[in-house]
Formats: C-alpha cells, structure tokens, sequence
C-alpha cells in the first residue's frame, strides 16, 4: 500500500515538471490606465415656509457656500468630465426660482444654473431636471469654482407668517469622472 502511494506522489510531481506555463510581461503594468468615477452628494437644503415670511410680494434668499473640492491639484488635473444632478421638493403653495452660482476667486460667477420650481398644487412636486454636463471649456470654469452660491426668488403669491406650512427642498450629486495613469 504504500509503495503505491509512493508512486502515485511520484507521477503527480512529474506532472507538475511538465506543466505549461508562459513568461510574464509586468512591462504591461506601464500601459495601466484607471477611469474611476466619483458619485459625492453636492449640495443640499431645506427652507421651511415659516422662514419665507413676507406680505405676498417676490422675496429674495441667499447663501454662499465654500467648494475646495479643485484644491486638490491630483484630482483636478485628472478630472475629464463631471455631471451635476438636481431634484428640487416644493410643497409651498408659492412658485420659485432657484439660482445656483458657480464663483472664482474674485467672487466673479462663472455660470448660473437656473431651475424653474412650480407652486405646490397638492400632490407629488419632485422635480428631477436634466443632467448637467461639464466638459471642455465649461469644465475648465467649473475647476476654477471655489464657491457656490444659491438665489432663491419666491414668487408673488399668498403671503407666508409663522403658520406657513411646507418647504422647499433642493439635494444634488456630482459624478467625477477621472483617468489616471
């Protein structure tokens, strides 16, 4: 018995000696070229109508944020495209404007991203607006963008007080796409 476990052990380890095998070429890991892309959440808020008061008249709301995402000079140089989403929730019985600027250094806006949002009626008022897209000389100014800033004009309509009910809503994602290597 076990001479023929012997000799079994020895045909397997002669199996192993003629076995195929190639040379490597770890030269290939030069030509390496990674395209992830980056989901992040952008910007978010929510403005109840309770701190919209006024007499019914257009009312104006604004807010600068800092956006250092173009600090880094290893994502920047290696950013290709980025896309911005926006779904904005109104469940006030007003209509808005809602403007998001897009600032340099100087405070100066490089683009304004406009998004018309109806008066609530009752019912689902999510509005999901179209994709936009940075590429070219749009995303050479969107690299340039170290704030953002947000206008809110609220339409004429029924006056808003403290018993005011609902709120306006706005959440945004970026995709980064990126190559590396």
């Amino acid at each position: 018995m076990k001479s023929s476990l012997s000799s079994l052990n020895l045909i397997f380890l002669a199996f192993l000696f003629f076995s195929c095998s190639s040379n490597l070429d770890f030269d290939q890991v030069k030509d390496l070229r990674l395209e992830p892309a980056v989901l992040a959440n952008l910007a978010y808020f929510d403005i109840p109508a309770n701190k919209l008061i006024d007499d019914g008249g257009n009312h104006v709301l604004a807010d600068v944020r800092g956006f250092d995402v173009f600090k880094d000079k290893f994502f920047t140089n290696r950013l290709t495209k980025a896309e911005f989403d926006f779904e904005i929730e109104n469940t006030i019985d007003r209509a808005f404007v809602v403007n998001l600027l897009l600032l340099n250094a100087d405070d100066e806006v490089l683009e304004t991203i406009t998004f018309n949002v109806p008066a609530y009626t009752g019912g689902s008022n999510v509005i999901k607006y179209p994709t936009e897209s940075f590429e070219n000389q749009r995303l050479e100014n969107l690299k340039k963008t170290i704030n953002i800033g947000f206008v809110v004009f609220v339409a004429a309509g029924p006056p808003l007080n403290d018993d005011s009910t609902g709120s306006l809503k706005l959440k945004s994602s970026a995709t980064a796409y990126l190559i590396i290597g």
